[in-house]
């Protein structure tokens, strides 16, 4: 038992993550690998299901092997190509570089807890409302300190809000429902149809390799609140293959854009993943933002926890800050639906610009010069 500004406290770490989703149990797992002691707390036990597409890009892969974790798919077969429809009806089929996955979240999340317990980091559930920073520590509901905290505590971050920063205003925020429904017939691939009406907005179908798939529909706020019965409307206008009477387990949740970030801390609290607003404004992918996002966090925050805030910032624009640059601008220019269906004439033309285009939208990709100069191309010409 310790004592903290006149707080007893029961523990003290290193490090206390709050949120056990990807991000956090990413954190965890960089922190315990520099030494650090580590409390990983969530409101949930484990296995628990999250609202999301369940999709695995290799790019999320990637850091999830350089933190030595290499079975968070295990038994799931891969997905090699993916499938996009434009606004318009255009559409583009190729495969993936590297073939991406369907997992679902009430496993892949329990994993990657188990490896980071299997790491030496402590679970507990614990659902945070207090966060106060002090001189040499950051105590949570007067009980619990570290000598920094990682926010990874999704669209609703009470760590965030603890830094002054409110959710994402309308139009840098989507709203999505998802469940589960017979996979569709044909080679697996991966299905992102867009659409005309309520742009930007999109339906998916992801197949997970069991007879099912994940399905869902999702279009950015304005103002206006959406209804169940409105999501799922669209839902099966966009997937008419899908029965909506064999969809199951339908939650929604909110997907905050990376077009509209707050900063990423301040001092010895970060954010990471959905409480920093990573999410692809194309796609809606996220896991991969919240797997690099919360890796870097734990290393800064276990390296320097007094300045967790700029090593961690100075480490996210080495790593994604020109991404994140490029991606903001595309999701400027496809406002306009014309420019979404001259991107996928381009890609069906021409496999670099279709490797372009999904770089961008599930790994950490960049507009390049050739990809621009063939979507202009593709704006004058016939689907």
């Amino acid at each position: 038992m310790g004592r903290v500004g006149g707080d007893a406290v029961s523990d003290e770490f290193d490090l206390i993550v709050v949120g056990a989703g990807p991000a956090g149990a990413a954190a965890a797992l960089a922190a315990r690998r520099a030494g650090a002691r580590v409390l990983l707390l969530d409101r949930s036990d484990f296995p628990r299901d999250k609202a999301c597409g369940d999709g695995i890009a290799a790019h999320g892969l990637d850091v999830l092997a350089g933190l030595g974790v290499t079975d968070a798919v295990t038994g799931y077969a891969p997905l090699p190509a993916l499938r996009l429809v434009g606004p318009g009806g255009g559409a583009v089929a190729r495969a993936l570089p590297r073939p991406a996955y369907t997992v679902p979240r009430e496993v892949f999340d329990a994993r990657l807890v188990a490896a980071a317990v299997a790491a030496g980091a402590v679970l507990r559930r614990h659902t945070v409302r207090r966060v106060e920073p002090r001189a040499s520590r950051v105590v949570l509901d007067g009980e619990l300190a570290a000598r920094a905290v990682v926010g990874a505590d999704g669209a609703g971050s009470v760590v965030r809000r603890s830094l002054g920063h409110p959710a994402n205003p309308d139009r840098h925020l989507a709203f999505a429902i998802r469940g589960y429904a017979p996979a569709l017939p044909g080679p697996p691939e991966q299905l992102i149809v867009t659409s005309a009406p309520r742009w930007p907005a999109y339906a998916w179908s992801f197949p997970i390799g069991d007879g099912r798939a994940n399905v869902g529909y999702g279009e950015v706020l304005r103002g206006e609140p959406l209804s169940r019965a409105h999501l799922l409307d669209r839902l099966a206008a966009l997937l008419p293959a899908t029965d909506p009477a064999t969809v199951t387990g339908l939650r929604a949740h909110h997907l905050p854009l990376s077009t509209h970030r707050p900063s990423p801390g301040r001092g010895r609290v970060v954010l990471a993943g959905d409480a920093l607003s990573l999410i692809n404004p194309f796609t809606g992918e996220g896991i991969f933002y919240a797997l690099l996002s919360g890796a870097l966090a734990g290393a800064a925050a276990a390296a320097a926890p007094g300045r967790a805030a700029d090593r961690y910032a100075q480490a996210l624009r080495r790593r994604l800050g020109t991404h994140l640059r490029h991606s903001s601008v595309a999701a400027w220019l496809a406002r306009h639906r014309r420019m979404v269906d001259a991107a996928v004439r381009a890609a069906r033309r021409d496999e670099r610009v279709y490797r372009s285009v999904v770089e961008l939208g599930l790994g950490d990709g960049r507009l390049d010069g050739r990809t621009v100069a063939m979507i202009g191309i593709g704006l004058s010409a016939r689907s």
